[in-house]
């Protein structure tokens, strides 16, 4: 097994690692998760001169890799946010665009069971706020709300309701989500070379 440690810039990000279907997930890539994932409590926490601590927690339990998965939020460019951070050797950071609510988003199985109905959205990573896309899509297919006041409580829900990386992977335009799999299946041939 691959022992892999993941600093989350926030909550939603954190809570998806913990889940039950990301961690069958990594299971099934041979993945040993270091639990819990380090909640950065916002993108700034990944600086530098930030980051250290959490990097020392984690690599108390030896880690072959370390995920740090950041947004790009407003940001034009992959290799600033990626400089921004300074990852070393063995890290890698995983982007989504703009937020990571946009893999949810692109996921049609979880949209579909949201919306009661087939569901698919055509340009996911383009949403400035997934989320409230998200929101109002489900409002307009239901007629209630999702609940999106908490981020918290939104990725329990959208977790519990069947979001898989892997279906999010699939849609067409999702490239985050598509480079944070073949991350993760290129590092679980780490310990078979």
């Amino acid at each position: 097994m691959v022992k892999v440690g993941f600093i989350c810039e926030g909550a939603t990000e954190t809570i998806f690692v913990e889940s039950e279907n990301f961690q069958k997930f990594l299971t099934s890539l041979s993945i040993e998760c270091i639990l819990p994932p380090i909640d950065a409590n916002g993108k700034d926490n990944l600086l530098p001169h930030r980051i250290d601590e959490h990097r020392g927690n984690l690599n108390q339990h030896n880690p072959n890799f370390i995920f740090i998965l950041t947004d790009l939020d407003e940001n034009k460019c992959f290799t600033l946010t990626k400089e921004r951070i300074k990852p070393l050797e063995n890290e890698i950071v995983i982007i989504s665009v703009k937020q990571i609510e946009a893999w949810f988003l692109a996921d049609s199985n979880l949209m579909s069971n949201l919306c009661k109905k087939t569901f698919s959205f055509e340009n996911p990573e383009n949403e400035k706020i997934p989320i409230e896309t998200i929101s109002k899509i489900v409002f307009e297919h239901t007629g209630r709300g999702i609940g999106i006041h908490s981020k918290i409580k939104f990725a329990n829900k959208v977790l519990r309701k069947g979001f898989s990386i892997e279906n999010a992977a699939k849609h067409p335009n999702c490239d985050s989500a598509k480079y944070f799999i073949k991350k993760l299946e290129l590092i679980s041939n780490y310990n078979r070379k």
